[in-house]
């Protein structure tokens, strides 16, 4: 990957996009001009026919390091934290993205990490939501966030203490989804992202991945009659004859992008 004084690396790998943070000299810590440009190559991302899948990392040794408090001195208020926009534009992706958390993640780092679907993570990564420590609450939904993640002991524990946890303990903790080696995390998350963009479809996907933030709030009842009326509607797409067929001629499905 070429080196850029750009505040975030992108490389499309087939049809892969591969995004890295890429302030390595402050631990890729959040600010206004890294927000904008992330916002803005998901926003193109997820109009793109062309990618099925999306990886998020961070260059150097560090995740994400959380805000970058260095610029704004100490009167903080909404007006002098303007990287605090767009910090849910990832929420808005229907395609699948997938975290390849290769070292610290905290507070609003941590954030991002939690907003992809599935998580990689080193072992010796550090962990931290870190808010209570800087006098803020549980930020951009990371209370309900964690609280689904780990149960509300762990994300009590974690958001009123601040304090850090590892990679391995998070893992053990349900966090992240698999437990890599630093020089294998990357690429593990990329392999994990091509075989989504090769074999699944990318409408079961996004309704999927909408079912779960709905579902998920709702009472079992009332999920499954969501789920029946999705099956339905789904019943009558080209996706799942294009699926069965596939499965029956003993193929690779050929399924088209999302419009």
């Amino acid at each position: 990957m070429e080196t850029t004084d750009e505040p975030l690396v992108s490389t499309t790998l087939d049809d892969v996009l591969v995004l890295r943070f890429n302030r390595p000299e402050r631990r890729n810590a959040w600010n206004h001009e890294l927000a904008r440009s992330y916002a803005d190559q998901l926003g193109r991302a997820d109009a793109d026919p062309s990618v099925r899948a999306i990886v998020v990392s961070g260059v150097g040794t560090a995740f994400c390091a959380g805000a970058d408090l260095t610029s704004v001195g100490t009167d903080i208020d909404a007006t002098t934290l303007p990287f605090l926009w767009n910090v849910e534009s990832a929420l808005r992706v229907r395609k699948p993205m997938v975290a390849a958390i290769n070292g610290a993640a905290v507070g609003l780092g941590l954030v991002q990490a939690l907003y992809c679907d599935v998580r990689f993570c080193v072992p010796e990564a550090k962990l931290s939501t870190a808010f209570a420590r800087r006098g803020f609450v549980a930020e951009f939904g990371m209370a309900s966030l964690l609280t689904s993640m780990v149960g509300q002991g762990r994300a009590t524990d974690w958001l009123l203490s601040g304090r850090v946890i590892s990679g391995a303990d998070a893992y053990a903790a349900g966090l992240v989804n698999f437990l890599v080696s630093p020089d294998d995390v990357l690429d593990s998350a990329i392999a994990y992202a091509r075989d989504l963009a090769a074999n699944c479809s990318p409408r079961a996907m996004a309704v999927i991945k909408d079912q779960i933030r709905r579902e998920s709030r709702m009472e079992f009842w009332q999920a499954l009659q969501h789920a029946e009326k999705l099956q339905l509607e789904t019943l009558a797409t080209a996706d799942v004859t294009e699926g069965f067929r596939a499965f029956a001629e003993k193929r690779v499905a050929k399924y088209e992008p999302l419009s």
